[in-house]
C-alpha cells in the first residue's frame, strides 16, 4: 500500500503545488456557482475528529465533502475513545482503515502528527496549537482573487503569535512575501520558527510598524480557544493592537485586511471594517470551502 499524503503544515506543499492548489480552488468556486457538478467520489467518508469546538471548519469539510459526492462522519471529543484515554495512534490505525480521508481540529500539533505517521489514509490538520494551515490557503485564495499574486509583496500580522500567525510565517516562505509581525513581549510566535524564517519575517512590537506599507494587514482574537482564564490580562497586553481605520491608514492604498473568525469586534478588530461594503472577511470565510475541497481532491488522487 502507498504512503498516504497529508497536510499538517503548508511546508507539506512545495510553492508551485500550493500556487496549484489555490487556481484550483478559484477554479472549483466558479464551477460551483455556475451549478457544475462536482460529485467525483461518490461512497468516499471523511472522518471528522473534534477536540476542539468549531462553526466553519465543521460546516466547510461536511459541505464540501457532500459536494464533492462522499459523506462526512463528525467526531466529538466524548463520541470517541480519544476522550477517554485511548493512545491516538490506536484510534489512527482504526479510523483510517474504515474512511478515505481524516481531518483533526484539536490541541497539541503532536496528536496530528501522531495520528498521521500511522494512518493509512491522508490525514489533515484542520487546526492545532501549532498551526492552521486551511485557513491559510483560505486566505492566500483571497489574496489572489482580489489583488493578484501576493509574491513580492509585504503582509503584516497584528496581535498574538498563535497559530494562524506561524501558519502565516509559513506562508511567508511557500508564497514569498515579506511578513511583519506585530506582538506585545511574550506574546511571540515559538523562537525556533522566528529563527528559522528570519530572512522574510521580522517580529516589530509597534502595530504602525508592522503596517505602514503592507498590502495585507490580518488579525486573530487575542484569546484563543483554551486561553479563556487568561483573557484580562491578554486585553491589557493587546492595548493598542486593534485593527480599524486609523491603523489600515498606514498600510498601502488597496490593501486588505483579514481575520479568520470569529471575531470580537471592538477589541482586535473594528466592526467598522468587518462591516464595510469592501470588506473581503466574509470571501475569506467562504474560501473555505473552496480551498479544503481543492486540498482533499489533491490528497485524494494523490
Amino acid at each position: 500500500m502507498a504512503t498516504p499524503r497529508h497536510f499538517l503544515t503548508l511546508t507539506d506543499f512545495s510553492t508551485s503545488e500550493l500556487e496549484a492548489l489555490i487556481a484550483r480552488a478559484i477554479e472549483m468556486k466558479a464551477e460551483r456557482r455556475a451549478g457544475v457538478d462536482q460529485r467525483k467520489y461518490p461512497g468516499y467518508v471523511l472522518g471528522m475528529i473534534f477536540e476542539k469546538a468549531s462553526t466553519r471548519t465543521r460546516v466547510s469539510f461536511e459541505a464540501g465533502m457532500a459536494q464533492l459526492g462522499g459523506h462526512a462522519m463528525f467526531l466529538s471529543p466524548d463520541s470517541t475513545q480519544l476522550g477517554r484515554g485511548e493512545p491516538v495512534e490506536d484510534t489512527a490505525r482504526v479510523i483510517s482503515s474504515m474512511v478515505d480521508i481524516v481531518m483533526i481540529r484539536t490541541f497539541g500539533h503532536d496528536i496530528v502528527e501522531r495520528f498521521a505517521a500511522v494512518s493509512t489514509v491522508p490525514v489533515i490538520n484542520a487546526l492545532s496549537d501549532g498551526y492552521h494551515p486551511c485557513q491559510l490557503l483560505a486566505d492566500m485564495q483571497t489574496f489572489v482573487e482580489h489583488r493578484g499574486s501576493i509574491a513580492g509583496k509585504t503582509v503584516a500580522w497584528v496581535g498574538d503569535g498563535n497559530n494562524m500567525a506561524q501558519s502565516y510565517m509559513n506562508a511567508a516562505g511557500q508564497f514569498d512575501f515579506e511578513l511583519r509581525l506585530a506582538c506585545p513581549e511574550g506574546y511571540e510566535p515559538a523562537a525556533e520558527l522566528l529563527e528559522a524564517h528570519s530572512e522574510r519575517v521580522h517580529l516589530v512590537r509597534d502595530p504602525r510598524e508592522a503596517v505602514t506599507g503592507a498590502d495585507l494587514v490580518a488579525t486573530d482574537v487575542w484569546a484563543s480557544m483554551g486561553q479563556e482564564e487568561e483573557e484580562r490580562a491578554r486585553r491589557v497586553a493587546f492595548t493598542g493592537y486593534c485593527v480599524d481605520a486609523e491603523l489600515m491608514s498606514h498600510a498601502n492604498s488597496g490593501a486588505l485586511y483579514m481575520h479568520c473568525l470569529p471575531a470580537h469586534r471592538g477589541e482586535e478588530i473594528s466592526a467598522e471594517l468587518m462591516d464595510a461594503p469592501d470588506s473581503v472577511i466574509w470571501d475569506e470565510a467562504e474560501n473555505r470551502l473552496h480551498a479544503q475541497k481543492a486540498l482533499m481532491e489533491a490528497l485524494l488522487e494523490a
